[in-house]
Formats: C-alpha cells, sequence, structure tokens
C-alpha cells in the first residue's frame, strides 16, 4: 500500500479486516516493525478519535508521532498551482510538503471541505498536492470527500458483530439473506459534509457482503460515484424495516451545495423506529449531537456500538499503517 486516501488503496478488505483485528486481540505483535520511524499527523481541522487513535496505532507498531496543528501553530497553507501569494497564506505547499517528507516516513493529513464550492471541494486539491509533493506515503485522516480510516473501522465492528453474533444477527429470519445495513440521514444544527456518508458507503458497496439501504429526505442525494449499488429510499421507516445496523449520519446537500433544506426531527433515531428493525445495532461516527441526531434513549441502549466503534479506530489505523510499512521496506 503505497498511500491511504479510499477503498481503492485496498487490495482485499477482508484481509485488513483480519489483519486489524488480529491487532485488537494483540496490540503489540509487530512492536517493533515501525522502529526509528516516524510519523506526521497534520490536522488543518479539529480532532479527537482520529489524532488520539491514529498515535496509539503508531506507537503501538513501535513509530514516534509527531503531532502539528497547521490550522493553529503553523503558516496559512497556499495548494493553488502558479498562485500569485499577495493574501493571507504564507507558505506553499510545494514548499511545505517536500520539508515533511525530508521529517517523517510517513505522512497523515485530516482537511476539510469549506463547503462553498464542490468542485474544489470534490477535487480534492489538498491531499492531492501533499501526495504529489511529500514523495512519502500519504495517509487520510479524512479530507474534503472521503473518510477512508473511519469507514474501514466501520466494517472492522459490522463484522466484528456479524462473526460474534451470527447466529442472534440474523434472528428472527429462517432463510440466507445477508444482512441488512442502512445509512439514514438524521438532522443537525449547522451544514456538515458528505465525507463520512460518501466514505461508507464506498466501503460498504466495495465490501459487498451486505444489502445495503441509504435513506435520506428528498434534495440529500449523494454523489453517485459512492452510493452506487445501494438503494435509495426516502421514507425511513420503510428503509429501516428488517435493518440489522443502522448507521446515522448528517450530511448537507450535494447537488445544491453544503445547504440545510430539512431538519425535521422526526428523522432522529428513536426506541421506537428501532422496533421496525431487526433489533439492529446502532452506529455512528461520533461526536454525536444528543437529541438532535439521536436520542439518548438510542445511544444509551443494548443497542448502541458506538463505543466499540470508536475503539476500533486503533485496530484500523493499525492495519493501514502495517500495510504501508511493510511496503516501504
Amino acid at each position: 500500500m503505497l498511500n491511504f486516501i479510499s477503498v481503492h488503496d485496498v487490495t482485499d478488505i477482508d484481509a485488513i479486516v483480519k489483519k486489524a483485528l488480529m491487532y485488537k486481540a494483540n496490540p503489540f505483535a509487530d512492536k517493533t516493525l515501525g522502529t526509528n520511524k516516524r510519523i506526521g499527523l497534520l490536522f488543518l481541522n479539529p480532532s479527537m478519535r482520529t489524532r488520539l487513535s491514529t498515535q496509539i496505532a503508531a506507537q503501538n507498531l513501535g513509530m514516534e508521532p509527531i503531532v502539528f496543528n497547521v490550522d493553529k501553530d503553523g503558516w496559512a497553507l497556499e495548494f493553488e498551482e502558479e498562485a500569485i501569494m499577495s493574501g493571507n497564506t504564507v507558505e506553499h505547499v510545494k514548499d511545505a510538503a517536500p520539508i515533511m517528507g525530508k521529517y517523517f516516513d510517513v505522512l497523515c493529513i485530516r482537511t476539510f471541505p469549506s463547503l462553498k464550492n464542490k468542485e474544489d471541494d470534490y477535487s480534492e486539491l489538498y491531499i492531492k498536492q501533499f501526495i504529489k509533493y511529500a514523495g512519502i506515503p500519504v495517509v487520510s485522516l479524512e479530507s474534503a470527500t472521503l473518510h477512508p480510516l473511519q469507514s474501514l473501522t466501520d466494517i472492522i465492528t459490522i463484522h466484528e458483530e456479524i462473526s460474534s453474533r451470527q447466529s442472534a444477527i440474523l434472528s428472527p429470519r429462517t432463510d440466507d439473506r445477508r444482512p441488512k445495513i442502512v445509512l439514514t440521514w438524521a438532522p443537525h444544527v449547522k451544514p456538515l459534509p458528505q465525507c463520512v456518508a460518501n466514505s461508507f458507503a464506498q466501503w460498504v458497496n466495495a465490501w459487498g457482503k451486505a444489502d445495503f439501504v441509504i435513506t435520506h429526505p428528498e434534495d440529500y442525494e449523494l454523489d453517485e460515484q459512492f452510493t452506487k449499488g445501494a438503494t435509495i429510499i426516502h421514507n425511513q421507516n420503510e428503509a429501516l424495516k428488517d435493518a440489522d445496523f443502522v448507521y446515522v449520519k448528517n450530511w448537507s446537500t450535494y447537488n445544491d451545495y453544503g445547504k440545510i433544506y430539512c431538519n425535521d426531527p422526526e428523522w432522529m433515531l428513536t426506541n421506537e423506529k428501532i422496533k421496525l428493525t431487526n433489533n439492529a445495532k446502532v452506529m455512528h461516527c461520533l461526536p454525536v449531537r444528543r437529541n438532535v441526531e439521536l436520542s439518548d434513549e438510542v445511544l444509551d441502549s443494548a443497542n448502541s456500538i458506538v463505543t466499540q466503534q470508536a475503539g476500533n479506530r486503533v485496530w484500523a489505523a493499525q492495519a493501514v499503517l502495517n500495510e504501508i510499512l511493510k511496503s516501504a521496506k
């Protein structure tokens, strides 16, 4: 693995899931793999789970992680080619990225979309420029359109649940139908990017081991390049019927970019809606707005696996770093 930007960088999803779960059982199995290697974690926007889990994963492999908050501690970066830098930007990525390539063996970057210009955001200019100029492997800690470490974590968690509860997960079904996964839009107080929803759709479709449904109000369609293969339903109750997993996430509009049209509280997941499912496990990437996106009664119930899901972030990152370190040898 040369870089980790999307599911397309993974040749075998099941194999990397298996590796992650191996690390969960034995975190220090490869504790010397990254000895004398440095990993740089660059954040252009805030993070908690991504930051901490990637640091822990790197340390479990013997790497030295160094965190740098570009948005707070560094110069404002310019990413456009041939830019006339007479504005607020102080340093061009063409100058900064090669230096990072000298300092580190692996570079991890977290960016964020502006939600103002769809073409700019979906071009993924920021992370592509780091890949172009750093000269070392680059790992996405979230980009303008995708959050691959989160999505790998999600597949790990679903696989883990299915494996540990094979007989229960499909109860009361008596046929051989695959588990049903539903990604449902949720209300929020502000427009959020499509990154997590795009990425989750991309990974579930690539994994190909579930019946996948996406439900959202009309006008909240996602980019078809990520959702193609999923069933799209605008009636949430209909979509939730017999679901084994329900992934809750808000996203803003894609076509009329970055807007909130509907904030209907009826789209919040409740225990009453869980009754429509096959006693589904409920997932969310966190942070979550309680009693806006998800009700307390669901988050604090036995159906919620959001803490398990967040804990698995370490093992997803560790599996990815293992693949990159092995490729670099």
